[in-house]
């Protein structure tokens, strides 16, 4: 069977005045994604590969949000604001190309799911010329009612307009709606501007529809798919219920997560079964954990790879770069960016590694770090398989270590180590029998001088 062709109207040209803020608020962020980007998200994983996109005010960075996730935009500047009809026929030229389905989304309802536009489509598949996506909200008032009869959608009617049989009804208007292509056009264009605002409203194509003949019906979906955001509150409220979706799904998928309620996931977090998370751990966008990691309390990630059986944390901060192999360790207090660990490698604690590649089964001391920056560019440092840096020396890049060297506790290397080197860089420990004893007298005359004055 062929697939059936879809484009999907995405009204994103609000300008969002209630979030206070110089930044449309469809490209303000939940799970480091702007919220128009989730949307196009969705659309992308229901089949629909081409999205006319109607924009206003930051039109160009909405358009380079919603191409970081699908390619195939048209983009439709809205001018004036009158109207959802209006903003939907401001893509009149994508509409017109004859596709077999049209949805019609919202670029600020950033928790719509794939689900719910599968089942729209697959009621315009069975034949049905409009379909309207509804939900049962626990408060329905403030929102317009679905009148329906015999199953079929007969009217949308908004709260002020209903009778109190109507306004009984708890189904309600979710503002999302799909229309079959071939009659979309002629259906919208009948809709005008006679009403008390002076607007076209896209919930008129219901009526229209029915007078027309067509066939018209409402779907359920859940409430979430629905939310709108218009104001940081809004905003907080949706990121709180995407990562319940995100915490819910990881642990289904075999993840062990102690206390889901304290991580946090970014739209793109990839976790593999069997991989522990333990509380307080923050991912941002661009991570990827293997089975059997266990990654240690109050952590935070981001661009970083974790290899199977890694173990990281507590406290362990990735950087973009970072590249754990498998059985590797990074432990408390340390810091790595734009490294490679080796397999097995430990990076135990209190340390920093950036820049660098460190060997299979090295093991470096605690208060280590490779000295990366030298003010204007970064260096690499080479730490090679079994390893042995000593506490709290440094590797001064661009710098390597040959395998199975040794480096001393407190050096300062500038120069590379050979292969099973042992390289010492620090001055010689002098020791002055005494001396403590004139020191404290030196101080305690300076500190009696300075209360005189």
């Amino acid at each position: 069977m062929t697939p059936r062709s879809c484009l999907t109207v995405i009204l994103a040209a609000g300008e969002g005045t209630r979030m206070k803020s110089s930044l449309p608020k469809v490209l303000h962020n939940i799970a480091g994604l702007p919220i128009v980007a989730h949307v196009a998200k969705a659309v992308h994983g229901a089949g629909v590969r081409d999205i006319a996109l109607v924009v206003g005010k930051g039109g160009n960075q909405v358009e380079a949000a919603v191409r970081s996730v699908v390619s195939s935009v048209t983009v439709h500047e809205q001018t004036e604001r009158l109207g959802t009809a209006h903003a939907v026929l401001a893509a009149r030229e994508s509409i017109a190309r004859e596709y077999d389905d049209i949805l019609v989304v919202f670029g600020d309802t950033p928790l719509i799911e794939t689900a719910a536009l599968d089942q729209a489509r697959s009621k315009l598949a069975d034949g049905v010329d409009v379909v309207v996506m509804g939900f049962r909200p626990a408060v329905p008032n403030g929102y317009g009612r679905l009148i329906e009869q015999d199953g079929r959608l007969i009217a949308i009617r908004e709260e002020k307009d209903a009778s109190e049989a109507e306004k009984k009804i708890g189904f309600c208007n979710g503002g999302l709606m799909a229309l079959r292509g071939q009659t979309a056009l002629a259906l919208l264009d009948k809709i005008t501007n006679d009403n008390a605002n002076n607007e076209f409203y896209l919930t008129d194509v219901v009526e229209i529809a029915n007078a027309d003949g067509k066939s018209v019906v409402a779907i359920e979906i859940s409430p979430d798919n629905v939310i709108g955001i218009n104001t940081r509150v809004e905003l907080a409220e949706a990121e709180a219920i995407w990562q319940t979706r995100k915490r819910r799904d990881m642990m289904l998928a075999g993840v062990t997560m102690q206390a889901p309620e304290t991580v946090f996931f970014a739209h793109d977090t990839l976790v593999e079964a069997d991989a522990i998370l333990e509380p307080n751990i923050i991912f941002g966008p661009g991570v990827s954990i293997a089975s059997g990691a266990v990654i240690h309390a109050f952590s935070y990630f981001e661009g970083a790879k974790i290899g199977a059986n890694a173990n990281v944390g507590p406290f362990a901060r990735l950087r973009p770069g970072a590249d754990l192999a498998a059985k590797s360790k990074v432990g408390n207090f340390v810091e790595v960016k734009n490294a490679k660990v080796g397999v097995g490698a430990k990076v135990n604690h209190l340390t920093y590694i950036g820049d660098a590649i460190v060997g299979p089964a090295a093991n470096i001391g605690a208060g280590a770090i490779t000295c990366n920056y030298d003010g204007y560019n970064k260096h690499l440092t080479e730490i090679g398989a079994n390893v042995f840096i000593g506490s709290n020396s440094s590797l001064v890049a661009p710098v390597s270590i040959g395998d199975n060297a040794y480096v001393a506790s407190g050096s300062v290397i500038t120069a590379n180590v050979p292969a099973d080197a042992l390289a010492f860089g620090r001055a010689r420990q002098e020791v002055k029998e005494g001396r403590a004893v004139q020191l404290r007298a030196r101080y305690a005359a300076q500190k009696l001088a300075k209360k005189a004055d």
